[in-house]
Formats: structure tokens, C-alpha cells, sequence
């Protein structure tokens, strides 16, 4: 019974977050273009799995994916934990390494997992004739996900600004910008919008509150959010940086076989 009501809460809650977008493309459809909307009976059908695979997915996230991970991250930024046999006192950024892998690896596999970058890996490799690889971008993303909320983290337990990073990662990006492949610069910054979605979002979030309001001088409000800004910059540099990558490997092939 209680699965029912909930799974009823989810779905209204779903259903009304989604309002706002079938009425703005039906209404652009039939009063603006003013023609029948193309298979109709598929698109509603389609409408219909979006409620209920959302429906479901917001559920098995709010009972186990968002509790088993703030769980995960208060014990593991526990001082008592991070200490142990030393005086919690005596604590330093070093020994906080547990935090800085469950913070890649949470990185890692949500981003993975989200389906909005699902989403525009399939058509980037769609568009470009397979030319950008679906997994290829999603793993280049992931692992600029996994270095950003790493180093986020990092800099909550030593408690550097975090414009310090942000504006230093902004300008790696316009480097990259003026030199990387034109046609990659567009995707490499929805790639870092992307990102932070269903999945990813409350987990980085709950990651650095519970890290700010267990390090010694930290403040919640201050320290414990700015996560999500590191997993938004770094996928843009990593999916620069992958195809600039690729491109010099690809040149330096050409130049052996020549010789």
C-alpha cells in the first residue's frame, strides 16, 4: 500500500513537472505552425513512458541511491573515522584520501548513469556520423566529473576560496576553447551542463555538506556547497581535452607511417 501512494505522489509530482512542456509543444504545434502533430499516437505513447519511467526512477532514488549516499558521506568525512588512531585535532588534507576516492568514484558513476548525457551522447554521435563516440564522450565526461568533485572536495577539507579554482579551471577552458577543434567546442560545454541532473546533483550535494559540516573551521553554508560548479567546468576541459588528445595521437601516427 505504501508503494502505491507513493508511486501516486511520484507520478502527479511527475506529471506536473512535465505539464509546462507538452503544453508549450503542443501549443507551438497547433496554434503557432498551426499543422497536426506527426504520429500523434507515438508521440503520446512515448509521452506516457517518459511519466512513468520518470516516476519510478525518482523512486528508486529517494529510497535507496540518495539515502545509502549521504549515508556513505557522513560516515565517511567522520573525524573520528578520518583520524583513527591519531588526535583528531592533528588532522591533515592528506588524511582525508577515503573522501577524495568515494568523491572521483561517485563522480565517476553518476555521471555515467545520467540520462541526460545519455541523452546527447546518442545524438553527438548521431549528428557527426559516428566521428564522436557515444561511450568515448561519456566517459570523458565522467572522468572530468570524477577529477572535479575530487578536487572539490579538496578544497573544502584545506578550505581554499572557491573562486580560486573556478576562475584558474575557466581560464584552462579558453585556452582550450581557442585551440581545440571547432567542432567539438559547442558539445564540450553542454557537456558540463548536462551533467548535473538527477543523479549527480543530490549526491555531490549531500557529499559536501556532510564533508563542510565535519571538518574542524568549515562552514556549511560557505565550504559545503560549490560541488556542483566543479562537476559543470571540468567535463568541459576533459572533453577538450579528449578530442585534442586524440587529434595529436592521430597526427603523430600519420607522421610515422610517413617515415
Amino acid at each position: 500500500m505504501n508503494f502505491l501512494t507513493e508511486f501516486y505522489q511520484s507520478l502527479i509530482s511527475t506529471a506536473g513537472d512535465m505539464a509546462p512542456i507538452v503544453v508549450i509543444i503542443f501549443g507551438f504545434q497547433f496554434f503557432v505552425i498551426r499543422r497536426r502533430m506527426p504520429n500523434l499516437h507515438h508521440v503520446l505513447i512515448g509521452f506516457f513512458y517518459v511519466l512513468l519511467g520518470l516516476s519510478l526512477f525518482l523512486m528508486g532514488l529517494e529510497q535507496a541511491i540518495f539515502p545509502l549516499g549521504e549515508q556513505m558521506a557522513t560516515q565517511l568525512s567522520d573525524p573520528e573515522f578520518i583520524a583513527g588512531d591519531k588526535d583528531i585535532s592533528q588532522l591533515v588534507w592528506q588524511d582525508y584520501y577515503w573522501v577524495y576516492l568515494f568523491a572521483a568514484l561517485i563522480g565517476f558513476s553518476t555521471t555515467i548513469a545520467e540520462p541526460s548525457l545519455l541523452a546527447v551522447a546518442l545524438k553527438a554521435e548521431d549528428v557527426s556520423g559516428g566521428t564522436v563516440s557515444a561511450n568515448g564522450l561519456r566517459v570523458a565526461v565522467a572522468l572530468g566529473v570524477a577529477v572535479g568533485i575530487a578536487l572539490g572536495t579538496l578544497r573544502i577539507v584545506i578550505g581554499t576560496p572557491l573562486y580560486y579554482f573556478i576562475i584558474s579551471g575557466y581560464v584552462v577552458v579558453m585556452i582550450q576553447t581557442y585551440f581545440a577543434p571547432k567542432f567539438i567546442t559547442a558539445l564540450a560545454y553542454d557537456s558540463g551542463g548536462v551533467t548535473t541532473s538527477t543523479v549527480t546533483v543530490p549526491l555531490v550535494a549531500a557529499l559536501g555538506l556532510g564533508l563542510a559540516s565535519s571538518v574542524p573551521g568549515r562552514s556549511v553554508l560557505l565550504d559545503g556547497f560549490g560541488l556542483i560548479a566543479f562537476a559543470s567546468l571540468f567535463p568541459i576541459i576533459a572533453v577538450m581535452g579528449y578530442v585534442q588528445l586524440s587529434e595529436f595521437l592521430a597526427k603523430r601516427d600519420e607522421k610515422g607511417m610517413e617515415n
